[in-house]
């Protein structure tokens, strides 16, 4: 199911050698490639939080939530990320 890292792991020393700290107490927010293509985001939990602030253009269904990641992990994923 789970294909590959986008990204750097998480707990892996950054690029001056020292470990990465991690915001959670019990894992930390990472990108995942699924097998069939799509991707799967590890993230902090903030449904309940950011649902009422969406724009009117947007919307979290019954069955979908809303995880933040932190900007760093996502600047650092971009050039894993395929084009296509």
């Amino acid at each position: 199911m789970f294909k590959r890292r986008i990204g750097l792991d998480p707990h892996s020393p950054d690029s001056e050698g020292a470990p990465t700290s991690t915001p959670a107490a019990d894992g930390c927010p990472d990108i995942w490639e699924l097998e069939n293509g799509d991707f799967a985001v590890i993230g902090f939990a903030r449904t309940a939080d950011l649902r009422p602030k969406l724009p009117q253009s947007a919307s979290c269904g019954p069955d979908e939530g809303i995880v933040v990641i932190p900007r760093a992990l996502l600047m650092h994923a971009k050039d894993y990320i395929p084009d296509a």
